[in-house]
This record gives C-alpha cells, sequence and structure tokens, in this order.
C-alpha cells in the first residue's frame, strides 16, 4: 500500500505536457478515417500500426504522403488515424481526404494548394445497387431460347 502512493506522488509531480491535435475526416467508398495531426517529429501511424505494416501497397503508401508534399509538411506533423470500412484503396483514400481537412484546419493558408491538388473533394463514387431479376447490378442471368 505505501509503495502505491509513493508512485502517485512520483507521477504527479512530473510536468503533463497537453498535445494539441487538429482532426479531420475522410470519406472514400465505403471506408472511413478520423486524422489526428500534431506538430512532431513525423511518425504516421494507422489504427496503432506504422505505415508500412498497415498498407502493402505501395500506392496507398505514396497517396498518404500526397497532401504532407504539397503543404511541405512532411517531416514535421505526426499523423494518428483511425480507420474502419472499406478496403485498403477506399481506406487510403479517406485518410488523404481526411489528412487535408486536418492540414487545413492548421492552417486556412494550405487550402489552395491542397485544393487544387483535389485532396479536399470528396470522391462520390459508390456501388451500384443491385436490381432484382438480375444477377448483379448490370449483369443479367443467362438467357436461354430453348
Amino acid at each position: 500500500m505505501a509503495e502505491e502512493t509513493a508512485t502517485a506522488t512520483v507521477e504527479s509531480t512530473e510536468p503533463k505536457v497537453k498535445q494539441t491535435f487538429i482532426w479531420g475526416t475522410g470519406r472514400r467508398k465505403s471506408a472511413v478515417a478520423r486524422v489526428r495531426v500534431a506538430h512532431g517529429t513525423g511518425k504516421i501511424e494507422i489504427n496503432g500500426r506504422t505505415i508500412n505494416d498497415y498498407f502493402t501497397f505501395e500506392q496507398d503508401r505514396k497517396a498518404i504522403f500526397g497532401p504532407l508534399e504539397v503543404t511541405n509538411t512532411g517531416g514535421k506533423m505526426d499523423v494518428l488515424v483511425n480507420t474502419s470500412g472499406g478496403g485498403h484503396s477506399g481506406q487510403s483514400g479517406a485518410i488523404v481526404m481526411g489528412l487535408g481537412r486536418a492540414l487545413m484546419s492548421l492552417d486556412k493558408a494550405l487550402e489552395p494548394a491542397l485544393r487544387n491538388a483535389g485532396f479536399l473533394t470528396r470522391d462520390s463514387r459508390m456501388k451500384e445497387r443491385k436490381k432484382y431479376g438480375q444477377r448483379g447490378a448490370r449483369r443479367k442471368f443467362q438467357f436461354s431460347k430453348r
């Protein structure tokens, strides 16, 4: 019991530095990404894993660096992402949009560069619904004359 109180006093004497995050939400297909951006060393973490562990395809990793390259904030920002839904391509697109929105909230002067590069535009393309009497959205059942 005495040890617990001693550790509690040691923890309370340390100065607590509150890190402020800027939030941005991105969506693509059925994927949603909540992106937090803060000044830091350039660490990118997605669902608790590094970017190289989470995305196996090079195009997805390169896409995420797009908003950072356009705004010249590559090694200056820590990016923490929670993403869900969709596949790897949709999630990377959602992260790009969320990252663009977060950077725009951080500094309004970055908005024209982000908008011209297309990082703030929502891609509205969605999967077409299946219709009744058909095999899929457009595919019909095979027709047999006899």
